[in-house]
Order: C-alpha cells, then sequence, then structure tokens
C-alpha cells in the first residue's frame, strides 16, 4: 500500500480491515467444525454472525467516503488464520483442541482490535465521526469476543491440562524461603 496522506493510510487500513473479516468469515466455519465444547461453539457460532456484520459495516464506511468497497490482502490476518489452523492440524485430544481453537482465536481478535482502534483514530482525526463510531463498535464486539474467550477458556484448559497441570498447595507456598529485599 502506498500512502502518502493519513487519509490514504485510513483507506489503506479499512481495506485491510475488510480484508480481514472476509478472510474470517471463510476462516471460522472450518474452526467451528472442529470444537467439541457446545459454549465455544456457541460463542463462535455468534461472533461468525458478528464478523458478518460487521464487514457490512466496513461496507456503509466505504459507501459514505464515496470509495468502493475493495479488499487490500490482509497478510497479517492471513499469517494469523495460518498459524490458528497449523496448531489445530494434528490435535486429537478435543479439549486441547478446544483449548488450541481459543488460542486461535484470540489471537485473531487482538489484530482486529489493533487494526480497528488505529481506524477509528484515524477516522476522529479525519472528521469522521460516523465512521469513527462505527469503528468503536466493532472495535467494542471485538472486546466482548475476546472476553467471552477468556472466560470460556477457563474451563476448557483445566480440561485441557487434566493430568498435567499441578497446583501448588497453600501448604507448600508457605514452606517456600523468602526473598529479602
Amino acid at each position: 500500500m502506498k500512502a502518502n496522506s493519513l487519509r490514504e493510510l485510513y483507506l489503506g487500513e479499512l481495506r485491510d480491515l475488510y480484508d480481514a473479516e472476509h478472510q474470517i468469515i471463510k476462516a471460522l466455519p472450518k474452526m467451528i467444525s472442529k470444537v467439541s465444547s457446545e459454549e465455544l461453539k456457541s460463542a463462535l457460532n455468534e461472533h461468525l454472525d458478528i464478523t458478518r456484520q460487521q464487514a457490512e459495516r466496513l461496507e456503509q464506511i466505504f459507501q459514505n467516503l464515496g470509495e468502493k468497497a475493495k479488499a487490500e490482502k490482509c497478510a497479517g490476518m492471513e499469517g494469523v488464520i495460518k498459524e490458528g489452523n497449523e496448531l489445530l492440524k494434528d490435535v486429537d485430544d478435543e479439549d486441547v483442541r478446544d483449548a488450541a481453537i481459543i488460542s486461535a482465536a484470540q489471537k485473531v481478535e487482538h489484530y482486529e482490535m489493533a487494526g480497528y482502534g488505529t481506524a477509528r483514530t484515524w477516522a476522529s482525526l479525519l472528521g469522521e465521526q460516523d465512521a469513527a463510531d462505527l469503528l468503536e463498535e466493532t472495535l467494542n464486539e471485538e472486546k466482548e469476543a475476546d472476553q467471552k474467550l477468556t472466560d470460556i477458556s477457563e474451563s476448557i484448559n483445566v480440561e485441557a491440562g487434566e493430568g498435567e497441570v499441578t497446583k501448588t498447595s497453600p501448604s507448600r507456598r508457605a514452606s517456600r524461603p523468602r526473598r529479602v529485599a
């Protein structure tokens, strides 16, 4: 992307996000098909619907700017999705696979939060308040999705680590030597 102004950077970011959303719309059903937890499956299906709305929101922003809704290849999202697919490729245990899916999905959310936060700031600076509000709405949805995944992970990660994860007992913690500053 060649950019010589903040507006060009902004449009490039919108095009990048537009492509990222379409990559997610394509990748999520494949990921959902591998989920065993009904709670996680429900959360991902819900977010798939929201992702479609987010792509439509970007189309609305393009239209309001008098620009064609055009995607620019989002290499970052492509890499995040590829990494997630690699992580899942050879996982047989359902609980471990669900933990890996959460990890992959949260990386997607964090990438999107960075992009939407940047685009929202640029929209505000360029006086595009309607666009900034729409981008803020999407940013908040991404944060909510990330928090929901964190909440779900609290039980799934424990299940995935059964027999492997040990907790330090209070008596053992108390018997550790104290560090003196």
